[in-house]
């Protein structure tokens, strides 16, 4: 076996979707014939696909069954993991620094340590963007991670709880929840499906009226990222579920139940931010060329501007090729697709062969509202023509797109049969999880 030091040591932060595909392919292309040694680093011990998290919060997800161990995946792929949050950079001695790790009782476990690389990627991913707003991170829930989302479901539950004991006629449980990107339009729609199942559970007092999900976008209309046919359809269906949509509304602060807009106060029960993104802030502080949201801005090849020996990828990273009308956008689609042509470009680098560049490649967008519909449009690569596609065959093109992440972790066959087991389990337990 050749001695690991001798060998090039790539090192991977941040475990989300590209950062966790581009680990299994390089370790399988790389690091299972000892020709480089590929670390990935993440604070987590699991990871779970975030365009996930809007279903774990209405418990329509048991995160028990989707969730995946990089500890054991890495000893089946080829790679090394270490737990542990990034939070400096030394490019001179090609090191990067990791905090202190504590565990849940805020006992350190482990002191700083430095990682050496001969190759990095940052893969950090993005956060909600509380745009400095007064109020938003003591009194909004988020949806940035796991634990996040399985805090809000508990809280949602609970909130539900004490009304079957105490509601009177005509009273409801209000969410207010601000943004209506993909993550507001789905988990809004996902609130309602699990009201319902709370209702079929014979839960006293729930049914349908029993929620009031309101809506908040400070554009002309709700998802205005994708086409305005989706957004018209989508919009349709989130008012004929009860969701009450406000739109042109800027969230100017955030107090105890309420956010104060531009146009009145909104009360509510519970208050969700899922507006905006931004990357770690510690990103501007590396010696990097960062944008304002602090994304590290990237040149076609991927790599960091100016930067020979660093890469980044995912929501962290901000590319515009020369070509493009607008930049790569910050979704699991482009992070897919990064995570494959970063891998190529790393094994290039390794024989000395020059880079090739990027070329995104957008095959549509999509949105579901979990049971009551799926949208989306797909594109068209021979006439450069988005269709529009919803119901069935909508919805099997979102499944597809988790299906896809999932065969780039574990292949075809590992993959057939976590479709199967799947499938088994929810035949055999509850459609809402109520823990």
């Amino acid at each position: 076996m050749q001695d690991s030091v001798s060998i090039p040591k790539i090192v991977i932060v941040g475990g989300g979707a590209g950062g966790l595909e581009l680990a299994t392919t390089l370790g399988h292309k790389l690091g299972k014939n000892h020709q480089a040694q590929i670390t990935l680093i993440d604070p987590n011990r699991v990871h779970l696909w975030k365009p996930l998290l809007h279903e774990v919060v209405a418990g329509s997800l048991d995160t028990g069954m989707e969730a995946l161990s990089y500890r054991a995946h890495s000893s089946e792929n080829h790679y090394y993991f270490r737990l542990g949050a990034m939070d400096g950079l030394d490019k001179t001695h090609k090191q990067i620094s990791l905090a202190p790790l504590f565990d849940h009782h805020g006992k350190q476990i482990l002191k700083p340590r430095k990682i050496d690389y001969d190759i990095l990627v940052i893969a950090l991913g993005a956060k909600c963007n509380d745009f400095g707003i007064e109020g938003v991170h003591e009194n909004c829930f988020k949806l940035d991670n796991k634990e996040e989302a399985e805090d809000f479901h508990l809280s949602f539950l609970n909130r539900f709880l004490q009304f079957s004991e105490t509601a009177h006629d005509g009273e409801n449980v209000s969410i207010a929840i601000v943004g209506a990107g993909a993550t507001g339009v789905e988990l809004s729609a996902e609130l309602y499906n699990a009201v319902d199942r709370l209702e079929q559970f014979g839960v006293d007092k729930i049914h349908h009226q029993s929620l009031q999900v309101t809506l908040i976008e400070a554009a002309p209309r709700i998802l205005p990222a994708l086409d305005e046919g989706i957004a018209t359809k989508a919009g349709k269906t989130l008012t004929d579920l009860g969701v009450n949509i406000c739109v042109n509304r800027n969230v100017k602060g955030v107090s105890s139940y309420t956010l104060h807009t531009s146009e009145s106060d909104i009360h509510a029960d519970l208050l969700v931010w899922a507006a905006g993104i931004k990357a770690p802030a510690f990103l501007s502080e590396l010696q990097l060329i960062t944008n304002r949201i602090h994304q590290i801005e990237v040149e076609e090849t991927l790599h960091a501007i100016g930067e020979d020996a660093i890469y980044a990828i995912g929501d962290c990273a901000f590319l515009k090729p020369d070509h493009a009308e607008r930049p790569v956008p910050p979704t699991a689609q482009a992070a897919h697709q990064m995570a494959a042509f970063c891998a190529k470009n790393i094994i290039r680098q390794l024989k000395k062969q020059p880079p090739k560049k990027f070329r995104y490649c957008d095959h549509g967008a999509l949105v579901s509202l979990g049971r009551f519909q799926t949208f989306g449009s797909l594109l068209d690569q021979l006439f450069h023509k988005h269709w529009l596609i919803e119901g069935g065959l909508a919805h099997w093109a979102y499944a597809s797109l988790y299906r896809q992440h999932q065969l780039a972790l574990h292949g075809y066959w590992k993959t057939f049969w976590i479709i199967v087991s799947s499938l088994i389990e929810k035949r055999i337990k509850p459609k809402l999880k109520l823990y």
